[in-house]
């Protein structure tokens, strides 16, 4: 889908808050309210919106640790695979994961309450599956950009 000027000034304002209304998306790109809300509503039919989230603060919520746990497998076997991809999707303090080239096989983003609690999880639910060989963890000190918006 090509963007022009407009569709991506939308995109970027909904970055920032997906709580505008048309009202104000139109202020913003100089449209009437119902050309910005009928931009929108084509963005979401084409997939280029994928969702509205809020963000919220970890820290407010108790999540005190966030961490990068690299994962290095001792196996690809398909079905060793899958049921490590099932845990990751099950747990609830891993929100996000990647697949990787290099030395790791997988990035996963991590928020718990406190050490404790990723110990747990590295020891106790990653590192005895049968397909996992290593892991290696990176505690967060301090996140100076916060997650920022996509460039469009």
């Amino acid at each position: 889908m090509d963007l022009d000027e407009t569709d991506k000034r939308l995109l970027a304002a909904l970055q920032r808050d997906a709580h505008l209304t048309a009202e104000a998306l139109g202020g913003i790109l100089h449209l009437s309210p119902s050309q910005a809300g009928r931009r929108r509503q084509r963005l979401e039919a084409a997939g280029l919106i994928a969702g509205y989230r809020a963000r919220l603060n970890p820290d407010r919520l108790g999540l005190s640790v966030q961490a990068f746990v690299q994962v290095q497998m001792a196996t690809h076997d398909p079905e060793q695979v899958r049921t490590f991809a099932r845990i990751v999707e099950q747990r609830p303090e891993i929100i996000s994961a990647w697949t990787l080239t290099g030395e790791a096989d997988y990035l996963l983003r991590v928020f718990c309450a406190d050490l404790a609690e990723l110990n747990v999880l590295i020891h106790q639910v990653l590192l005895p599956h049968p397909a996992v060989a290593r892991v290696q963890s990176q505690i967060v000190m301090d996140q100076f950009k916060p997650d920022a918006p996509l460039p469009i």
